[in-house]
Parts: C-alpha cells; structure tokens; sequence
C-alpha cells in the first residue's frame, strides 16, 4: 500500500517537474509588467510606492483641513 502512493508521488513529482518550464525561461516572462521600457517601469514604481507612501499623509491632510 505504502509502495503504491509511494509510486503515484514520486510520478507526480517528476510530471511536476518535467512540465513546469513551458515559459522557456526568460527573466521577467512571468511577471505583470514590461521590463524592457526602463523609464515606463521607473514612473510605475514612483507611481505604485509613491501613492501607498503618500495616501496616509494625504488623508492627515484631507482630515486637519475638514471643518
């Protein structure tokens, strides 16, 4: 019984194994954005950090000028 599940994962594991490099392996092909425009990249990630750094200042602000 232990042999026979044994058997099955270890075949998973090798399908899991064989199968999982279908992207052929080029640094950056998995990801949600292009790496290949520098300066596009760079104005996304001011943008992306830049308004999760700023909301909490930006709302202290929005709270101090409410009347």
């Amino acid at each position: 019984m232990f042999a026979r599940i044994a058997n099955t994962t270890r075949s998973s594991v090798n399908n899991l194994v064989r199968y999982s490099h279908s992207h052929g392996g080029i640094p950056g092909e998995n990801l949600p954005f292009s790496l290949t425009n520098r300066y596009k990249l760079t104005a996304m990630f001011i943008v992306f950090f830049g308004s999760g750094l700023g909301a909490p200042f930006f709302i202290l602000r929005h709270q101090l000028l409410k009347k």
